[in-house]
This record gives C-alpha cells, structure tokens and sequence, in this order.
C-alpha cells in the first residue's frame, strides 16, 4: 500500500526519514541505551528530522481542530445571549463534547491499533462534517431553544467521537515513527498543532459569527474536514501492530495514575473553554476571544521551545513545576482588575497547562505495553475527557451561584490538588526505573 505514494518526491523524502528511524531502532545496544541521540549524534539534525516526520500528521490535526476552535468562543454567547439559556446549560453544551469523548475514547484506540492509526483520523473527519450537519439542524428550529440545544448537543457529543478518533490517531501515529523514547515530543508537538488551530480558530469563529452567526460557524465546520480527508488521502500509513493485545484492565491500571494528573490539571483548560468570554462579555472587555487566544499562543510557544523537556528530564518533574504555574494564572484571572492582567493570567495558565499533560503522558506511555499505543492514549486521554465532560457543568452551576470569576478560584484549587499526584510519580517504582536506564 505504501509504494503507490513513493513516485511523489515529498512522500520518498517523508518515507525515507521514517525507514531512517525504522534502521536507528534496530542500531547497536549503546544507540538503545541512549534514546536522545538516537537519530543522530547532532541535535539540531534530529530536530529536524523530527520535524520533517511530524510535520504532515500536525496539518492534519491542525486543519482538523480548526472547526473545534470555530465554536469556542461563540458557542457560549449562542447558547446563553441567543438561545437564553442559562450558564448551567452553557457548560452542559461545551463539556458534551468531551462527555461523548470519555464513551469513543478507547474505542478510538482499539480500532487505531488494530485498523492503523491513518484510518483512525479519516474516521474522525468523516464525523466532524457530519457533526457541522447537525450544527445547521439545531438552527432551523431556532424558535424552540431547549430543542435547538437538545439537538446541538448531539452535534457536539459526534464531535467529541471525531476528535477522539483524530487525536488518538494521530498521537498513534506519531508514536509509530518517532518510537516510544520521543513520547513527550510527540504528544507535546501534535498537541501544540492541535492548540494553534485552536487559537487560530477563535478569532476566526468570532469573525464568522459577527458575519453570519452561528450558520457560519456551522457550515465551517462541515466543509474544512471534508478538505482535509484530501490532504490525509496520500500521505502514507503506518501498519497496525500486529500480535495479540494487552488487556485493558492492564493498560487503565498504568495509565490510572498519570491520568488522575492529567484530569485535575485539565480542569483549568475546562475553565478557559468555557467561561473566559462570558467573563469578558460580562465585564465589557473586548476583545472576548482574547484570554483563550492567549492561553493558546502561550500554550503553543512553550510546547516549541520545551516540549523536548520531558523527555530529558523526566516527566512527572516537568509537570510538578508546571502544574503550579497553571495554577497561578488561574489565580490570576479570579482576581484581575482588567483585561489586560486577565490575559496575562490566561497565558500563564496556558503556559503551565502546555507541558502537564504531555510530561503526564510520557508517565502513562512508559507504563504501558508498546504494542497497545493506541489503546494507552486512548485511556489516558479518557481522563482529560472526564474532567471536562463532568466538570464543565460543575463550573457552570458555581458560575451561577457565585459568578463567573468564581470558576477560576475553584480551577485553581483542583489544579493545585494535581501536585501530589505528580509528586508520586516522581518518587515512584516507574520514576526509578526510568532513571536507571538513563544511567545505562
């Protein structure tokens, strides 16, 4: 299957760099002993090379999370200012999604190990377009607010399954070329793909809603998908593992911990999703995208410089110290005067968050079998699923209750309960392990 696409010269060249890593990993004992040097002895020629393999899977996964960024600015204005609804049913909107994650998420891991990670993400696509149908169905029955948004959470909850097939695909994938000692790198780096769509995304739905309404953002969302299946359709695939699978008591029971992290840290993400521009547009702050845009640029530019962190030196340590910072912006947030320190809080919140779940996720991916990639995404991920399908309406009801900066102060504290979490890690039999083959 793959050598139809080798008569393209930048399909030879991506191939190539792939059989490249294929060789390094069947190298001499001293080159396993030393993961960080494995493509070479020169760093900047590994960067590169990491770059030029992971460069197509983050088009990809950045076209596709562009649709999720179109609505997450407005989607809590038209539920509350133009369905009426209340700030409870805001949070039940935005966190269906990735309620709909938690009940796909292994599936998506499962079918990307056993079908191919390529497959994984053309499904995910497939019900990104069909979830942006269901966008423009909620609105022909504008006139019913608790109709439209009982069927807009059906479209939201088909996009929780794409994007669980999209993300887990494509971390698979990336797993796949780079091999399991640049887990950090690759969950680090696709996520960062994934967080600059998603700051692209918000001002762009915010345009395209100020233009059109919500219909704009819908119709965005059924056609970009179906224009990346294109792009996705040459670009080569990864064979699934072949060989029996570990079971998934095995694999939930190494990734429990690590995800347990993952979720307490993910609440602070949840917050920004979906109540920074409804704090903004209740205080006349403009504009209303801008926290989440700077939560995300600052995201993105900590994932390029120390997303090979991790790695080096470990990720339950990386995201110790993180997890504080996170916690700090929040903090920040609840108690800016103004726009201007509510953002610099949402940047550092987004600079603490960038390095949390990817230093988690290397926690979870040495732990787990290598041949149940997939499978251990899948359930790690889960957990950030969790504590955004169920502690986005949480937020909502304390927003209702105690007003919308009360949700950052609540963020904070469950973030900063995350910190013994990792401090376990750091201090357990995995951890010690890790640094003994680093001594090797």
């Amino acid at each position: 299957m793959v050598s139809t696409f080798t008569t393209n010269p930048a399909h030879r060249s991506f191939l190539q760099h792939r059989h490249s890593v294929q060789s390094n990993r069947s190298s001499s004992p001293k080159d396993k002993s030393q993961p960080g040097q494995r493509f070479s002895s020169s760093a900047p020629v590994a960067q590169e090379r990491t770059v030029l393999l992971l460069l197509p899977i983050m088009v990809v996964v950045s076209m596709a999370f562009l649709v999720i960024g179109l609505a997450l600015p407005v989607l809590p204005l038209h539920v509350h200012q133009g369905l009426g609804l209340s700030t409870f049913v805001v949070g039940l909107v935005a966190g269906s999604q990735f309620a709909a994650s938690v009940l796909s998420r292994l599936w998506s891991g499962h079918y990307s190990d056993r079908r191919g990670a390529k497959r994984a993400v053309v499904a995910g696509l497939v019900a990104a377009a069909v979830a942006g149908l269901v966008y423009l169905l909620s609105l022909q029955i504008g006139g019913a607010p608790w109709v439209s948004a009982t069927i807009l959470l059906l479209g939201r909850g088909l996009l929780g399954g794409a994007e669980s097939f999209i993300i887990t695909g494509a971390a698979s994938w990336g797993l796949a070329l780079l091999g399991q000692e640049r887990a950090g790198r690759v969950i680090a780096w696709v996520g960062m793909a994934m967080f600059a769509a998603l700051a692209l995304g918000a001002p762009l739905g915010s345009t395209l809603y100020a233009m059109g309404g919500f219909a704009a953002v819908a119709v965005a969302t059924t056609l970009v998908p179906l224009v990346t299946v294109l792009l996705v359709a040459p670009l080569p695939a990864v064979p699934a593992q072949p060989g029996p699978r570990p079971s998934l008591i095995k694999v939930a029971g190494a990734v429990c911990i690590p995800g347990l992290g993952s979720a307490l840290s993910s609440i602070g993400f949840g917050a920004m999703i979906a109540f920074s521009s409804l704090q903004f547009a209740e205080r006349g702050w403009r504009p209303i995208w801008l926290p989440f845009s700077a939560f995300a640029v600052s995201l993105v530019a900590a994932r390029v410089l120390f997303g090979h962190v991790p790695d080096r030196l470990g990720g339950a340590r990386v995201a110790l110290v993180c997890l504080m910072i996170e916690a700090a912006g929040l903090a920040l947030i609840w108690l800016s005067p103004g726009r201007v320190w509510a953002a610099v809080g949402a940047a550092l919140t987004g600079f603490g968050y960038s390095l949390v779940y990817p230093g988690l996720g290397v926690e979870a991916v040495r732990r787990a079998p290598p041949e149940s990639r997939g499978l251990a995404m899948g359930a790690y991920t889960v957990c950030l699923d969790v504590a955004l399908g169920f502690g986005s309406p949480a937020l909502g009801l304390i927003a209702g209750w105690a007003g919308l900066s009360a949700v950052f102060f609540a963020s904070a504290l469950l973030v900063i309960w995350a910190t013994p979490v990792a401090a376990c890690l750091l201090n357990g039999p995995g951890a010690r392990a890790s640094d003994r083959e680093k001594a090797a």
